[in-house]
């Protein structure tokens, strides 16, 4: 297990593939850990030295006292790279790992190589979504994050998915459950202000937006709003609800190392 030192506790990650190739980051979506991405690390790790990590507030990471911002999300992962002691790599993000993608796009794009974000948008709900989610986190606790857990299958699956691949869907739906309420609830407001819609243009890096068309978290709108703002962005939309790398499995790997790839 490895950890990286921050100012204020550890950032878990995880380095698969072989030491040499370019690197790729990916990073996970809220409610979930590195472990996310499981089903693309074989496709992934025969192109790309692969680095996973726990977003603040997730899995073994840190868990400060909130909120947060996309912005400080954006830091730790500069943070995690400056450690490695790794100039510039491909980054991944789902979800909330797509807005911390957007950020290091607009603030850090002499970092990157390219950027895909995924099932996500510049701006994602209002606060009218977020501020219950949080109070009733931070008041329920644990028994909370169950209750999201039971409630998340319907927004993260298609119902034919989820039917057909229960371990796949509870693996995942299972790291809700795990997750810190204070974690989250941080998490939480850190998506609720983040809003991109204004400096999608200062994009310069190659960007593939990916979207899920049973989407309805960031549905394809918000992915077809940043391709518009972004020049030359590419676009991508699988039959998937809101975890497309997980329901698209392969098909969404192979999409993203083409892109990566320049094929």
């Amino acid at each position: 297990m490895a950890f990286v030192q921050l100012a204020e506790g550890e950032l878990h990650y995880q380095l698969d593939g072989p030491e040499g190739a370019p690197v790729l980051v990916l990073s996970n979506s809220l409610g979930t850990d590195l472990h996310m991405w499981d089903a693309q690390v074989a496709a992934f790790t025969e192109h790309f030295r692969v680095l996973r990590f726990d977003t603040r507030g997730h899995g073994k990471s840190l868990v400060t006292p909130g909120p947060y911002s996309i912005e400080q999300l954006g830091h730790d992962v500069l943070a995690l790279l400056d450690a490695l002691h790794i100039e510039r790599a491909h980054f991944c993000g789902l979800s909330m790992g797509g807005l911390i993608g957007q950020w290091l796009g607009i603030n850090a794009g002499q970092r990157l190589h390219k950027l895909v974000v995924c099932n996500t948008a510049a701006k994602i709900g209002d606060p009218s979504v977020w501020n219950p989610r949080i109070e009733t986190v931070l008041r329920d606790g644990p028994p909370a994050m169950v209750a999201l857990r039971d409630a998340s299958i319907a927004r993260w699956f298609t119902p034919d998915f989820a039917e057909a691949n229960p371990a796949a869907a509870k693996k995942i739906t299972d790291m809700l459950a795990a997750t810190s309420p204070e974690g989250y609830a941080a998490n939480c407001a850190a998506v609720r202000d983040a809003d991109f819609r204004g400096q999608l243009s200062s994009i310069k890096v190659p960007l593939l937006v990916v979207t899920g068309t049973e989407d309805a978290v960031t549905p394809p709108s918000g992915g077809h709003f940043i391709q518009e703002h972004v020049q030359g962005a590419e676009y991508t939309e699988f039959y998937a609800a809101h975890l497309s790398n997980v329901q698209a499995g392969a098909a969404f790997s192979e999409r993203v190392l083409a892109f990566l790839s320049g094929h």
